[in-house]
């Protein structure tokens, strides 16, 4: 036989895209459009409704940048169309085919109810089904003119990115709004030879299969009628049926599918953006749930539920409904989508704690997995995390974009630092926007790591990246496909399902150990970083304030524990975590309302705080600790002057002067405390750093080292620093002055200014204090760079095998060295408060107030020692998608703790992010609890969220060993729980004669317990 392919190929595909699918429509008669443009912000339904319209043209611009116009549609079905399936199709004026970074709009009766969004890829609206001819037609449609803001494939530097800047030209050109008659034998028959055409394009050349589907569809397509396409539909459909019918393999591949609607909950669109994108969404995913009855929807982000509960009654009511009828399934079970690295330990347990309380409550459903598909790597401490929150499986997509390696497996176990271990699965389609393209369905078959062990994978179904969700396309594809020779097999289906058979299938599946790093998207660590820095202050200002309150509320007759205002705060820096605003990836409208939303937060809770401590009583002036270590350091007065105290862990002390170690000396350029002498040279590095306890110099080159970089990723700007970076930079060694500006017993301080580049300006305070071997540099930043990064280096005379940073509960040990391209993929990390590297019997840790990313490196010296230096990536300049990214003021504090264990990193870490609080005539309640036993370190002390006035404390091991030790309270207690993170029990814990609570803890175990009161 001759090899006819190519010309079958191309007959196919120009007779599909010429053809058939032109003629997907039969007939069509205009609508009458009138429109009216919303001034400002959108506005609710109603008053849309009671606008001035004037008449509106198809072909006329519309739209400006985050516009939103209200388009009147009135139209009539003719007569004639009686029995047929009609439809309102509707196109704005899309440009490309993704319908979450463009115009976008609502359909709504005229009464207010919402009917379904038209995008790019559903632009219809079903009218009859069938028609019985003459209907009137009327809608109101709420159309958003969101910006391109990633148009020419994210290489442009746009203004758009904010609603102060973009402008307000129109953007769009109103194509065509009709009624028309879907021909249902042309749209299954488009379906069909879609299907078949794609399918035989990824079967190998010389797969008989590939030829069959050939001949078939070439056979096919000589019965269609060129001039009378919906006439001859039937019989080319009847054509395809014996190669549409054949049986997949016993042995094929089985994918899962899930319809899902990834909404970034603020990305290329502020929040207020998003919650219309979430009606919308919800309002297709719903009307499909009607047609569809083997159709099931998988959607996190309880934030997202909030909104629509919130904002647009009549499409929770559809999802509610749905839920009962088993096609919605609310899965994740956290607030929002969060970034899996930078949130605290306590706030990664306050997105499980809420996200599933809201599944709870709303719908009498307790998720049982971990849904974060789009995050930019995991911290190893959330199997744990997970676990103790009740989940059974983690579900994430984004490490296939690795950079470098290829991860090893799809379907496995994953170990966190502590050992608990989650069953984890990474979907081999190697998207979150599946649609059973034949190009997906080989590649989830040739992809899959786990052959020969397992044969199912997981596939989430829809249009994503701003919403959109699965089409009656895709769920007819998913049809075709479920049983179709030459292709792997769909079911769709609950992940709980699918979950639950694949383990069943693999048990044994291989286990991954430690965090899940993504080769990629490393600068997401340091963009943005007043956003991260309100993160992190926003944190430990919660901590506080719960703390405080929880004490003024068992202290103080007639406190009221400020349960719905702590609430509604957790839910606000929560949903700040979501994967797009905390990593910095975001447009410049996003951090610019984060920024300001931190800065409410914080007003609120230093006032919750006060409020709290003035509860507590009148006294003397005392000092309020918030860490969970005991502090001896100096504290600053109200004037302003410096008073060296005593505070115990989680408790109080008076403003009264405890006798320092050894007092401060200044001498010229040198800082001496006794514990360590520090010398700044004329250039403003660090000469020296001599820790007078070991008599050791800790720093084998100039310490505080300033480098600029160029810093231009290959793409994905805000995301990226790839590795050449490292290659072209300017150490700033020229100090515009160095100057004492502190020279008390207590405190001596050292300033050094700089100007560099295009008008920045850093200022550094390099700070000893008496009785501690911290040495703080309190910087200033005036930013003005483009396309670089800042990296502060302390390079130390260490032979250190491997760096400690910090993460969630815990900590994570990376290798120093670059044996492997594991390792060296691993070129910047991220860690939260402190880094520590040490050799035996000496170690040197560097820790921050708001500084996520790092890196760390060894090289060896002529004379045989090792300088291991850890570097801060202090602040960045991209330009996409935010051209003004980090422009402007920084301050923030960074510290080198000479001869620090662990231990000792980890409370100088909380040391430092939780400043000790003078308090004018406050009382002296004793601290609600405290810790004794090495390592064990209390996280959170909240009243219970039932109100119940049980006490909750949540601790965990910080060292990495086992630990034991004893919870002692500060009130009468008559029993103890250990419970999950959501307060509910797990088992008694003893209590002892004394009245506390013994604890015995393995290396990094978390542990919750609520305490009842006498």
């Amino acid at each position: 036989m001759h090899d006819e392919s190519r010309r079958i190929e191309e007959r196919v595909q120009r007779l599909h895209d010429q053809r058939i699918k032109t003629a997907i429509y039969a007939a069509t008669v205009p609508f009458e459009v009138e429109a009216w443009q919303a001034p400002g912000e959108p506005v609710p339904f109603e008053e849309a409704a009671a606008a001035s319209y004037a008449p509106f043209a198809m072909g006329t611009p519309w739209g400006p940048p985050w516009g939103t116009t209200w388009f009147r549609m009135r139209g009539q079905v003719p007569e004639a169309w009686a029995g047929r399936r009609v439809e309102a199709v509707i196109d704005l004026g899309f440009v490309g085919d993704w319908p979450g970074n463009q115009a976008e709009a609502l359909v709504h009766l005229t009464d207010g109810t919402p009917l379904k969004a038209v995008n790019p890829l559903n632009q219809y609206v079903a009218i009859a089904n069938p028609a019985t001819g003459g209907e009137t037609v009327e809608y109101l449609v709420e159309a958003a003119s969101n910006p391109d803001i990633l148009a020419d494939n994210f290489s442009k530097v746009t203004p758009l990115g904010d609603i102060l800047t973009a402008g307000d030209k129109p953007l769009y050109t109103f194509r065509s709004a009709d009624i028309a008659i879907l021909d249902e034998e042309v749209w299954h028959l488009d379906l069909d030879v879609q299907v078949l055409r794609e399918l035989m394009l990824e079967l190998g050349e010389h797969d008989p299969r590939r030829h069959e589907i050939a001949h078939a569809l070439d056979r096919a397509m000589d019965l269609l009628d060129l001039d009378d396409v919906s006439g001859s539909a039937p019989a080319v459909r009847e054509a395809l049926k014996p190669v549409l019918s054949r049986p997949a393999h016993a042995s094929a591949h089985t994918v899962s599918g899930v319809g899902h609607a990834h909404i970034d909950s603020a990305w290329l669109w502020p929040i207020r953006e998003t919650k219309r994108k979430t009606s919308r969404t919800f309002s297709n995913v719903t009307s499909l749930a009607d047609e569809y009855d083997d159709f099931i929807f998988a959607c996190s982000q309880a934030q997202q539920y909030e909104w629509v509960r919130d904002n647009y009654p009549k499409v929770w009511a559809r999802i509610q409904e749905s839920v009962k009828n088993g096609q919605w399934a609310p899965v994740g079970g956290m607030w929002v989508e969060s970034d899996g690295n930078l949130p605290g330990g306590e706030a990664v347990a306050r997105q499980f704690v809420h996200g599933k309380r809201f599944f709870m409550d709303h719908f009498g459903i307790e998720t049982k997995g971990v849904w974060l598909p789009d995050s930019f790597g995991y911290n190893a401490a959330y199997p744990q995390i997970a676990k103790l929150a009740g989940n059974e499986w983690f579900l994430t997509q984004k490490i296939s974009w690795n950079q470098t390696n290829k991860f090893p497996h799809h379907t496995f176990w994953w170990e966190g630092i502590d050992g608990t271990r989650i069953f984890t699965h990474f979907p081999p389609v190697d998207t979150y926007n599946a649609r059973f393209s034949g190009e997906e369905m080989s590649r989830a078959v040739r992809n899959y790591q786990e052959k020969g062990g397992a044969s199912r994978s997981l596939a989430p179904f829809g249009w994503g990246d701003g919403g959109g969700g699965p089409t009656r396309e895709i769920m007819e594809r998913a049809r075709r496909l479920a049983d179709l020779e030459g292709s792997a097999k769909v079911v769709v289906e609950h992940p709980d399902e699918f979950f639950a058979k694949a383990r069943e299938e693999y048990p044994d599946a291989p286990v991954w150990v430690g965090e899940l790093y993504l080769e990629l998207h490393r600068a997401t660590y340091t963009s943005q970083a007043r956003t991260k820095q309100g993160n992190r202050r926003s944190e430990h200002l919660l901590r506080e304030a719960e703390l405080w309150a929880t004490t003024a509320a068992l202290h103080a007759p007639g406190y009221s524990y400020p349960y719905e205002k702590l609430d509604r705060l957790w839910k606000t820096v929560l949903l700040h975590q979501f994967h797009d605003i905390l990593p910095g990836s975001s447009i410049a409208w996003v951090h610019r309302e984060a920024e300001a939303e931190y800065a409410r937060v914080a007003r609120e809770l230093q006032a919750l705080t006060a409020e709290a401590v003035a509860a507590l009583g009148s006294g003397t002036t005392r000092v309020f600790n918030t860490s969970p270590y005991d502090r001896a350091e100096v504290v600053r007065t109200s004037e302003g002057a410096p008073v060296y105290v005593e505070v115990p862990a989680s408790g109080s002390a008076p403003l009264a002067d405890a006798e320092p170690p050894q007092p401060v000396t200044v001498s010229g350029r040198v800082l001496d405390n006794g514990l360590v002498r520090v010398e700044v040279a004329e250039d403003g590095t660090l000469s020296s750093v001599r820790d007078l306890r070991a008599n050791r110099e800790v720093l084998a080159d100039q310490g505080n080292l300033l480098r600029l970089h160029t810093d231009l990723p290959n793409y994905w700007d805000a995301w990226d620093i790839d590795k050449h970076y490292q290659n072209r930079y300017t150490d700033l060694l020229d100090a515009t002055s160095v100057t004492v500006v502190e020279q008390d017993p207590l405190i001596g301080a050292i300033r050094v200014e700089r100007d560099f580049g295009k008008g920045s300006k850093i200022t550094q305070t390099i700070t000893v204090r008496a009785g501690s071997p911290r040495i703080d540099i309190e910087t200033d930043i005036d930013w003005h760079e483009t396309e670089k990064i800042l990296k502060a280096a302390f390079p130390v005379d260490i032979r250190a095998p491997h760096s400690s940073a910090e993460i969630q509960f815990g900590h994570i040990q990376r290798p120093t060295h670059t044996n492997t391209s594991w390792e060296a993929a691993r070129f910047e990390v991220s860690g939260h408060r402190w880094v520590h590297i040490g050799e035996p019997g000496y170690g040197v840790a560097v820790i921050n107030d708001s500084t996520y990313g790092h890196d760390v490196s060894r090289t060896v010296r002529e004379d045989g020692g090792t300088t291991t230096t850890v570097r801060l990536s202090l602040v960045r300049a991209p330009r996409i998608p935010d051209p003004e990214a980090d422009q402007g003021r920084h301050r923030f504090t960074y510290a080198l703790l000479p001869g620090a264990t662990i231990e000792d990193a980890v409370a100088e870490g909380y040391a430092l992010n939780l400043p000790l609080r003078v308090a004018d005539a406050a009382g002296a309640p004793a601290p609600v609890v405290s810790a004794e036993g090495d390592g064990v370190t209390v996280e959170a002390v909240k009243l219970a969220d039932d109100a119940s006035g049980d006490v909750v404390v949540r601790l965990y091991e910080s060292r990495g060993g086992r630990a034991q030790g004893v919870l002692r309270t500060g009130f009468p207690l008559a029993g103890a729980q250990i419970t999950d993170l959501l307060e509910r029990p797990l088992e008694e814990a003893s209590v002892d004669g004394d009245g506390g609570v013994p604890v015995a803890l393995r290396p990094f175990q978390i542990l919750t317990l609520r305490l009842r009161r006498s």
